[in-house]
């Protein structure tokens, strides 16, 4: 500890009111800081004047408490409903989306406090170090970063969640984890993640306790039960539940209708091994249920509505492109304000409604409507012609073979012709 009366400035803690960040807090005095402890509500379920109570205890000279759910839902969200934006084919991005919307009210807060630093749980391994940073030095260039994880002198003494526990016990700070569940868990409207513990082995699978959302799908109800989504250049503006006809238009009621819906059901489960941005592979299990929902209501609206180049294109490079840089925390970016401009132009036809089916953790089209469909129902029939002429189809086969007949002749003067396709396969 630093001798009495000696200070080293005013510190804004991203605050979780969980086992690290409120260990931190505490061993941020002890080094002879001043902490505010700022909390964002991104729609996580959290007891807050609780987790004040705790930062007070714990000796922070203030408090900040920001209700970003809006925001977090319109400007995060949204963009990522409208690309589909997934990492690794699997991952629905819900704590990098939420990480630029609480890193602005941070340094929204840390201005008003006049903090000379901004400090964060993150640990040395993982993501979210990047991302908060990043975002931090892309909202205020020259503020300055305290990181404990990566101090020697913080993760010496502290060399795993058994050490926190135990610093946690002897200054009298309640937490919720146990060394029977030390798991780490991040929530918001989004999602919820679970790292760390017993996780860490792959092969190890999650305890039914653990999972906190959802019910489990051998647990759901019997009786399957509809949803309709009505969406308008991409972006959900309606949600009707034929069952006892509630309407729901506005976005986070939105989010909230389906969260509920979702988790009743059982859908939005997922259990990955996938690539952090620093190199290392991590385990995670996370429940995303709304974003699950949305996602398959999304995709099957732009069937029917959006021009195949133009999804195409999308797929290829907006969402790939964005859901890298929100994973990678690069939100505020010259890059990310490129990306996220194409997102409308290519969202203008993507209207209409989605009718849905969720059942023991899946969610299943029954239909989808669109006045401003592509889809035409003569045109595409195996009963009628509907202005299609079959002829046609000739003269497009005759030029597509082009390229294809001249390869297949370089195959048979270099001696490769009549081989059958397992012959090709196998071919080193």
């Amino acid at each position: 500890m630093v001798a009495s009366g000696e200070k080293k400035g005013k510190v804004m803690l991203a605050y979780s009111g969980g086992l690290d960040t409120s260990c931190i807090l505490l061993w941020l005095i002890e080094q002879g800081y001043e902490v505010v402890a700022y909390m964002a509500d991104v729609g996580q379920e959290e007891d807050f004047e609780a987790a004040r109570t705790k930062a007070n205890k714990c000796g922070a000279v203030g408090f900040h408490l920001a209700d970003l759910k809006r925001e977090f839902v319109e400007e995060l969200i949204y963009p990522a409903v409208q690309c589909n934006a997934i990492y690794e084919g699997v991952y629905l991005l819900g704590t990098s989306l939420a990480r630029p919307v609480i890193a602005r009210g941070m340094i929204e807060a840390a201005k008003k406090e006049n903090c000379d630093f901004v400090s964060h749980g993150c640990t040395g391994k993982g993501n979210d170090q990047v991302r908060f940073e990043l975002a931090f030095y892309g909202l205020a260039p020259n503020i300055k970063v305290i990181a404990p994880w990566r101090l020697p002198e913080f993760y010496e003494r502290f060399a795993g969640r058994s050490a926190l526990l135990d610093y946690a016990a002897k200054n009298g700070i309640p937490v919720t984890q146990t060394a029977a569940k030390p798991w780490s868990t991040d929530e918001n409207l989004f999602h919820i993640s679970y790292e760390a513990g017993i996780l860490e082995d792959p092969n190890q699978t999650p305890p039914d306790d653990m999972w906190k959302l959802t019910n489990s799908p051998q647990k759901a109800p019997e009786t399957p039960e509809q949803v309709e989504i009505e969406f308008s250049k991409g972006l959900p503006v309606k949600v009707t539940t034929p069952a006892d006809k509630k309407v729901v238009t506005d976005g986070v009621e939105i989010f909230l209708t389906l969260n509920a819906l979702a988790r009743r059901h059982g859908v939005g489960r997922i259990d990955i091994v996938e690539n952090r941005f620093i190199g290392v592979k991590s385990r995670g299990c996370y429940e995303s249920p709304a974003a699950t929902i949305l996602r398959v209501a999304h995709m099957d609206l732009e069937g029917l509505t959006l021009d195949r180049n133009v999804r195409a294109m999308r797929d290829a490079f907006i969402t790939r492109e964005l859901s890298n840089i929100l994973y990678n925390g690069f939100f505020f970016s010259p890059e990310r304000e490129f990306v996220t401009a194409a997102i409308p132009a290519s969202q203008k036809t993507v209207n209409g409604l989605v009718r849905l089916k969720l059942y023991k953790g899946n969610v299943i089209v029954e239909g989808r409507d669109a006045d401003e469909g592509l889809y035409d129902a003569k045109f595409s029939s195996m009963d009628e012609m509907g202005g299609f002429e079959p002829t046609a189809t000739s003269g497009f086969i005759e030029i597509s073979s082009i390229r294809i007949k001249a390869w297949a002749q370089q195959n048979l003067k270099r001696g490769q012709g009549g081989v059958t396709p397992q012959d090709v396969y196998h071919r080193e």
